[in-house]
């Protein structure tokens, strides 16, 4: 199936890895793609590594694996890059999103070999200024979005909108900082 998008998550546990790859699947989902969020389940454990993935389709995927070969990978934490081969089976014609402060040339050298885009985003500083505390995986979210284009931005951050409203519906601040931080992300990131 060539239309299928591939991503892989990697995270600490408790940085909402998991988390941001399931609102994908949802937003995905929402403008009528074939999708899939799933973690890789294991000792998991707050600050241990974890994995998650994303299949997204505007065709049904008879495919129920973790995923070897991504298209994408999004790494939450920038200390991954020396624990975890991240860029294992990641297409060269697809990209690697990093939360990071440093440009995408300067973390080249710490990505065994690999040849594709490389992009950036600082998206524990961005959550810092509009959420208040380091809450990576919305920035990361919205990263990935605009790296891949699996959905186009003016329906995700509608989409997205829609659902903080009803997630913190008593928390009208909250909204406001992950909205805000989600249009920074798209804005900010840093494309290698």
């Amino acid at each position: 199936m060539n239309n299928i998008v591939e991503i892989r998550w990697h995270g600490r546990g408790g940085q909402g890895a998991k988390t941001a790859a399931l609102l994908l699947a949802d937003a995905a989902f929402n403008t009528g793609k074939y999708v899939q969020g799933f973690p890789e389940y294991g000792p998991e454990r707050m600050g241990a590594p974890i994995t998650a993935y994303n299949r997204i389709s505007t065709e049904r995927s008879t495919v129920h694996s973790n995923i070897y070969e991504p298209d994408y990978v999004v790494v939450v934490d920038e200390t991954l890059l020396s624990a975890v081969d991240v860029t294992a089976g990641l297409k060269k014609e697809g990209a690697i999103v990093i939360n990071s402060g440093k440009s995408p040339d300067e973390l080249r050298g710490k990505l065994r070999g690999y040849e594709g885009r490389v992009c950036t985003i600082d998206a524990g500083r961005i959550s810092t200024e509009e959420l208040g505390k380091n809450f990576p995986n919305t920035p990361m979210l919205a990263a990935i979005v605009k790296v891949s284009g699996v959905v186009e931005p003016e329906e995700f951050v509608r989409d997205m909108e829609a659902s903080f409203k009803h997630k913190f519906a008593s928390k009208p601040q909250v909204i406001e900082g992950n909205m805000r931080a989600l249009k920074r992300s798209m804005e900010e990131v840093q494309i290698g």
